[in-house]
């Protein structure tokens, strides 16, 4: 998901007098589950993790998820699910019986489409085989593993609690314990790394034959540890470098870029985060989890949940922390920022068939961005040109007034 949230403050050239038609259908839904403990936070992390007790709050914490769940119910008219994204913190911190108790109550809630894709996170330092053998029973049936660098120096500056012979087993135990579709999380641009350290990393990953690599330059975010003491990153030059030949490695082992930082083999992108960015709804339960819910009427509405997992085990306490109503001038950018981050972009159509508006909303800003070289100038199409996936925030300020 991307991490540009400034878009509530925003004014989008064209749409405030755009009326806003109810939807003809309304999209797919996915489930997001947070679980937001971690056995220690890294030094780059800014999602909401927390470094876990010795004794995790498992029974509780179902039971807060389900009931979190119960009070979204009355907004999701009885559709069914099609994927469903355990992450984190790491979710393989907690038992299979646990998750097993948690997927059972969530489809009783609501109905799972039959190809139902239920990814979790994990990370190497978790990895038990009995653990996961019990998971994939479960019907989860996609891992994302969170390797970031098999480099023992590299794994000790991002503060990794596995070594790089861990990370290379959790790929093989995954394929042992029955997950024959899995991702695995990769950084570059690390502390002092170089090319033939980025490249080293990424043959090592092809090696392991994942059927999706996530392959992203790390930054400093605020709020980190690496914001505040920030380490020493390659120069842009190397960053550079590495770019243009990690993906040309990628793409000679097969592994196709549909998003700015995702590489699949054929017929294996991650549909849950394919939802995030065609502007798919998406229920979030847990700890800080954010959700975004379609309405037959036009009303597209974000959610956010209590972010502190002990004040979201408080039944003192409300599970919601806020929700808002997106606007008519907000709409453009949240729509466009999610889906020119795939390389291949959308279908024009999908704009009004997931907005409400027309695609006249667009044409002032759009008609800049294909003057400018950012857009493709393609009718049928909502799409970056190659630039336009370099200077993505550049393509995007076209639309604002």
């Amino acid at each position: 998901m991307t991490r540009d949230s400034s878009a509530s403050s925003l004014i989008v050239g064209g749409a405030a007098s755009s009326p806003r038609a109810p939807l003809p259908t309304l999209p797919p839904l996915a489930l997001y589950i947070h679980i937001p403990w971690c056995v220690r936070k890294c030094p780059y992390c800014d999602f909401n993790s927390h470094t876990a007790s010795p004794v995790l709050p498992e029974q509780e914490y179902v039971d807060a998820l389900l009931a979190d769940l119960d009070q979204d119910l009355h907004a999701v008219y009885g559709r069914e699910i099609s994927s469903i994204f355990f992450g984190g913190g790491t979710p393989s911190l907690f038992s299979a019986e646990a998750l097993g108790r948690l997927l059972e109550g969530v489809e009783q809630r609501i109905p799972f489409a039959h190809d139902i894709e239920i990814t979790l996170e994990a990370n190497p330092g978790t990895f038990e085989q009995e653990k996961f053998v019990a998971y994939r029973k479960l019907g989860i049936n996609r891992l994302s593993i969170g390797i970031q660098s098999f480099q023992q120096e590299k794994l000790k500056a991002l503060g990794r609690i596995h070594n790089g012979d861990e990370a290379v087993r959790a790929a093989g135990m995954a394929r042992q314990a029955g997950f024959d579709n899995f991702n695995l999380d990769l950084m570059h641009g690390l502390p002092d790394q170089s090319l033939d350290d980025a490249l080293s990393d990424l043959r090592q990953a092809i090696e392991l034959n994942p059927t999706h690599i996530s392959w992203y330059q790390l930054t400093l975010e605020p709020n980190t540890v690496f914001w505040n003491q920030p380490p020493v990153l390659p120069e842009d030059d190397t960053l550079w470098d590495i770019q243009e030949a990690g993906q040309a490695l990628l793409a000679e082992h097969g592994y196709a870029q549909y998003e700015v930082s995702a590489y699949a083999q054929t017929g294996h992108p991650a549909r849950h985060n394919l939802n995030y960015w065609s502007f798919g709804d998406f229920i979030g339960i847990g700890a800080g989890a954010h959700g975004k819910l379609s309405h037959p009427d036009g009303r597209i509405v974000r959610a956010w949940k209590t972010r502190l997992p002990k004040d979201y085990l408080n039944p003192a306490k409300s599970f919601q922390a806020g929700e808002k109503a997106l606007t008519n001038d907000e709409m453009p950018f949240e729509f466009l920022m999610n889906a020119l981050r795939l390389t291949a972009g959308v279908e024009s159509r999908l704009y009004p068939e997931r907005t409400g508006l027309s695609l006249e909303s667009l044409a002032e800003g759009r008609a800049a961005a294909e003057q400018s070289g950012l857009l493709q100038v393609e009718p049928s199409r909502l799409a970056a040109t190659e630039r336009g996936q370099l200077f993505l925030n550049d393509l995007l300020q076209q639309f604002l007034t």
